[in-house]
């Protein structure tokens, strides 16, 4: 049975965190029982984790090409580990699928967190071995003794809520589409195999449901991807952006993102990607570059909104807040960060490493599509895209009890020095004033701070008109120009993009007075040329 995740990515560390990954160059079965045990019992809540059977390691990671296995081996070694499983109390199997990498045979095992921690097993294979709990610390399998064993015993049947029954819900209330297109989009073995299989086999493989024939419910982390609409079962399970257009707190629009978490997750990052982000430039008079920057990074937002998708509580009714400032970017979500992270740490520490995380599976998922990265980077990331794009550094929140993480992104302060020696700044902050430039009327914005003209016109006109004029500095029929574009020569391409261009008077037609003349061409205007000249200026 194939996994449901991509097995080269996982190999190389791509997906899954170091500390979740075991590499064993040939088969030790005691050796395998016991990590099986450690990544049963999910000490941290980080998932479970994998055995790699048939790799060798180096300090933690894998040494390729592959040792490989015998073909007989994979099979034999299948058998065995199913009769060792039945030595784990309570029962736990875990999910097993023999892979060829690089021409070599290896066996995968998938030891996902238990349901019933805590797990124990014999300490040898021998008649008279005691049962031990085992754990992972770090990259090491141990027996949990002392205060690790404290911990391990306070998670006692506590599942995490992603990783939880549904009783509301059924199977039927997943998407068998969406679920293809996410073993689709992460290239897993298992997609061809869900072609064939049963839909309630293809969500008990995937763990995304459990439970006896007579009563297989969902789990939480399944309806918030695989659901078309989560927020039937999760009350405001959604991204609410603000945008906030001046200063004045009663200029703003609100937009609204639902559905699966990943797809309201992309939808929200293009909203601020389409319409927030925007390069800025600054002309100075003491050297020929100008100085470039973004007012947000969209590295930073990206990250900071892919924190709070994947470790807010969905067990409480709030969604997440994004509030958009011409001088910051607010993101809110509830609760706050899991202890012992708290407002010192957030304050003083820039890379941080929770025990353990809220939403284990939200995290894998998020994981292997590639819109979060592994355990304790996020902070690192925010920071290094901040201090890379010149930006002041980025402030995190909570309140002594834990209730909301805030993450506030200033914008970019540029140098505010004087210009001087007659400089001239061809920036702009909104396109009416391109507009009146091209005709002549005022010279771009005479602050250090604004939009280059291409910008703004890419956002508020359409993306191609750079293109459109430099064809038409020469008569050109709408048929040729089209066939340029490589669109065809329809009603709806023309009001997309011709008609704009003909309304803001950059084109013109040369026979104006007659519409459909048989010898209709259009050509560039003494504005448009003014304005071609500003956005192809270096």
């Amino acid at each position: 049975m194939a996994l449901p995740l991509n097995i080269s990515a996982l190999i190389h560390g791509k997906t899954v965190e170091w500390e979740r990954l075991e590499f064993k160059k040939g088969w030790n079965p005691e050796a395998a029982v016991h990590t099986i045990c450690a990544f049963a019992n999910d000490l941290h809540n980080w998932g479970g984790g994998y055995i790699v059977i048939g790799i060798a390691e180096r300090n933690g990671r894998p040494i390729l090409p592959p040792e490989g296995l015998e073909a007989e081996q994979v099979d034999a070694i299948q058998k065995r580990v199913l009769e060792l499983a039945h030595k784990i109390q309570p029962n736990y199997f875990p999910v097993m699928q023999p892979f060829v990498l690089q021409n070599k045979h290896i066996l995968v095992l998938w030891c996902p967190a238990g349901d019933h921690r805590m797990y124990t097993v014999p300490t040898s294979l021998s008649k008279d071995s005691t049962r031990e709990p085992y754990v992972r610390i770090g990259s090491n399998t141990i027996v949990a003794r002392g205060e690790t064993l404290r911990q391990l015993m306070e998670l006692t049947a506590r599942i995490p809520f992603d990783d939880r029954i549904n009783q509301q819900a059924t199977v039927h209330d997943m998407d068998l589409g969406l679920i293809q297109a996410y073993l689709q989009e992460v290239k897993s073995d298992l997609y061809r195999e869900s072609l064939s299989m049963t839909f309630e086999d293809l969500c008990r493989t995937m763990l995304i449901a459990k439970g006896s024939e007579e009563y297989f419910r969902p789990v939480n982390v399944g309806l918030l991807f695989f659901c078309r609409q989560p927020d039937r079962f999760f009350n405001r399970c959604q991204i609410e952006i603000v945008w906030h257009h001046d200063d004045s707190g009663r200029n703003f629009t609100e937009h609204y993102f639902k559905g699966p978490l990943h797809q309201q997750l992309r939808e929200a990052l293009s909203f601020v990607r389409s319409n927030i982000i925007a390069e800025q430039v600054v002309k100075r008079s003491d050297r020929a570059e100008a100085d470039r920057f973004y007012n947000f990074p969209y590295e930073a937002v990206e990250e900071a909104l892919a924190n709070a998708v994947y470790h807010k509580s969905y067990e409480l009714d709030s969604p997440i807040e994004v509030q958009i400032w011409t001088d910051k970017i607010e993101i809110l979500s509830y609760p706050g960060p899991v202890p012992p992270v708290n407002a010192k740490i957030l304050k003083t520490q820039r890379r941080i490493v929770s025990r353990e995380y809220r939403n284990r599976r939200i995290g894998d998922f998020l994981k292997e599509l590639h819109l979060t990265e592994g355990r304790g980077t996020g902070f690192p990331t925010i920071y290094k895209a901040m201090e890379n794009n010149g930006s002041p550094a980025p402030v995190f929140e909570t309140d002594t009890d834990s209730t909301f993480f805030l993450t506030i992104l200033p914008a970019h302060l540029a140098d505010r020095n004087p210009i001087g020696n007659g400089a001239l700044v061809l920036i702009f902050n909104e396109l009416d004033e391109i507009i009146d430039y091209g005709n002549g009327v005022g010279n771009g914005a005479h602050s250090e701070i604004g939009f280059p003209a291409i910008d703004i016109i890419n956002r508020q006109v359409h993306e191609r008109v750079l293109e459109m004029l430099e064809i038409m500095t020469v008569k050109i029929k709408r048929d040729d120009l089209f066939k340029k574009m490589g669109l065809s020569n329809q009603s709806k391409n023309r009001s997309h993009y011709l008609d704009p261009l003909i309304r803001l008077g950059w084109i013109i037609k040369e026979f104006p007075e007659e519409p459909n003349h048989p010898n209709q061409t259009y050509h560039i205007t003494q504005s448009g040329g003014k304005i071609l000249s500003l956005i192809t200026e270096k």
